[in-house]
């Protein structure tokens, strides 16, 4: 037993001083992808798609609600045979509704294949850009800021996203979102707090 937990102590001790000789940085991929003109215009693509099938699932919800009201209030006077029909109709009606939602917006309906479609080449370009600035600056680790990943604290020296930037040919003409001030700060004021 004891032989178990002096070679584990020392696992840890290697462990610890490679990773103290290893370099880190991280990308913030979503600044990167908003600064990218195609990334920006599939986005518009993927946008205007959304709304028209939005539009279209709107007005089949219009029509479905109307036979609804129209079923609704005509049901009296029908007989059981014209009721059973009538709902069998407003049942496919809903199936076809839900089918349509699913086809376009579930997972992996239209929008999700035509996001692959636009989006997955500019992700990979981006993925290639930083994978030649880490070989280039010899970072062990690159992390991705933003999306999925949380990073609690960054220090902004780390930041390797304009360096990624220019590896894709986007000129940058300002500093990190990171490193940005506000131009015009608020200015402080005591209401509330004044002495009499």
């Amino acid at each position: 037993m004891k032989k178990i937990v002096v070679l584990i102590t020392i696992l840890f001790a290697l462990a610890s001083n490679s990773v103290i000789a290893q370099k880190f940085a991280y990308v913030d991929t979503e600044y990167i992808l908003d600064l990218l003109p195609e990334y920006r215009s599939a986005q518009k693509q993927l946008n205007a798609l959304s709304e028209d099938w939005q539009k279209e699932i709107e007005l089949k919800m219009q029509d479905l609600e109307k036979a609804e009201k129209e079923f609704s209030a005509e049901q009296v006077l029908m007989s059981d045979e014209m009721k059973k029909k009538r709902s069998v109709e407003l049942k496919q009606m809903q199936d076809e509704l839900r089918d349509y939602r699913n086809r376009k917006f579930g997972f992996e309906g239209d929008l999700f294949k035509k996001r692959q479609e636009l989006v997955k080449p500019i992700q990979d370009k981006v993925f290639d850009a930083v994978q030649k600035v880490a070989k280039a600056r010899a970072y062990d680790f690159i992390f991705a800021k933003g999306g999925e990943v949380v990073m609690l604290y960054t220090n902004s020296k780390y930041d390797m996203s304009n360096e990624v930037l220019t590896e894709l040919g986007i000129a940058i003409d300002k500093p990190s979102k990171n490193q940005l001030k506000p131009e015009n700060p608020a200015p402080k004021t005591n209401e509330g707090n004044e002495k009499r």
